[in-house]
């Protein structure tokens, strides 16, 4: 059963895929019991444990946690004590747990590596997010992220202030270069996409060179990925395009070897979009721990 779980002013139904990636991960890690527990301590002792965060962050998974302790065991009680999106100073209690004190430590590590991943997006998604304010740039996610994770790891991307690009395959029309060098162009390929696709769907095309850009107007194309790019490129791309107001003008998303360094010098060069891949592909798992009290 999908496990429901509480936390401030929301009650949040995990689907189906978040409740079988628990399982795995639980059967990975506690598949043959905890023997240095169960050595240590007796079934009947009960404890209580806080979730610290240990460096500033921004809080993504704690009801993904919440579940794997009810997960190991019903009778341990959690207590949050922040909602995700919030930004947290380092030192702060997160999440308080109370119950069997084998079950507690059994669920630890699982627990947190759900935690400190999810935040690790979220935090880093914060910072570009502040790198671009001010700016009519959005930044959006990609699909590089961890195998079984895309629900979380998208989720923790908007936690931390940014937006979603596709969620799978079947959510979008995004002609790459395989699909153009395969298909003869890229005005090829929009048009036979544009004779498929359900007229609800917007044809996206990516561009690596100016040239394309001509090629991909004249086809209809409606969104530009302006792919590795450099600013200065993607301003002379933007000069080949309709007037803003323009029905025809299209979005412009500009993607590939963004960074923290140089995402605002996109922003101001006129991307409506920035994709960045490293929010989920390249994280660095925030700093939190589970710490029993005496």
């Amino acid at each position: 059963m999908t496990p429901t779980v509480k936390v401030p002013d929301a009650t949040v139904c995990l689907p189906p895929a978040v409740g079988r990636l628990i399982e795995l991960a639980l059967d990975e890690d506690l598949g043959r019991g905890d023997v240095t527990s169960e050595s240590i301590f007796g079934s009947h002792e009960t404890a209580q444990a806080i979730i610290l965060a240990k460096s500033e962050l921004v809080l993504s998974g704690l009801d993904v946690a919440m579940a794997v302790f009810q997960s190991v065991d019903a009778r341990i009680a959690t207590t949050p004590l922040f909602s995700d999106g919030s930004s947290i100073h380092s030192h702060t209690q997160v999440l308080r747990v109370e119950g069997p004190l084998r079950s507690i430590l059994a669920a630890e590590r699982t627990a947190l590596n759900f935690l400190q991943r999810l935040s690790g997006v979220a935090t880093l998604t914060r910072r570009y997010v502040h790198a671009v304010a001010g700016t009519e740039a959005r930044i959006v996610d990609t699909r590089k992220t961890a195998p079984g994770f895309r629900f979380l790891d998208k989720r923790a991307v908007r936690h931390g202030g940014a937006h979603n690009h596709r969620a799978d395959l079947g959510s979008g029309v995004l002609i790459k270069d395989n699909h153009v060098a395969a298909a003869g162009g890229v005005g090829e390929a929009i048009r036979r996409a544009r004779a498929y696709a359900p007229h609800t769907v917007r044809i996206e095309a990516e561009i690596t060179t100016l040239e394309q850009v001509s090629d991909a107007l004249a086809a209809g194309v409606e969104i530009l990925l302006l792919d590795n790019m450099s600013p200065e490129l993607v301003r002379e791309a933007l000069l080949r395009l309709p007037s803003p107001g323009d029905p025809r003008r299209p979005l412009v998303e500009v993607s590939g070897g963004v960074s923290l360094a140089t995402v605002r010098a996109y922003a101001e060069a006129g991307a409506d979009l920035i994709s960045v891949g490293a929010l989920t592909h390249s994280v660095t798992a925030a700093d939190l721990s589970l710490e029993v009290e005496a």
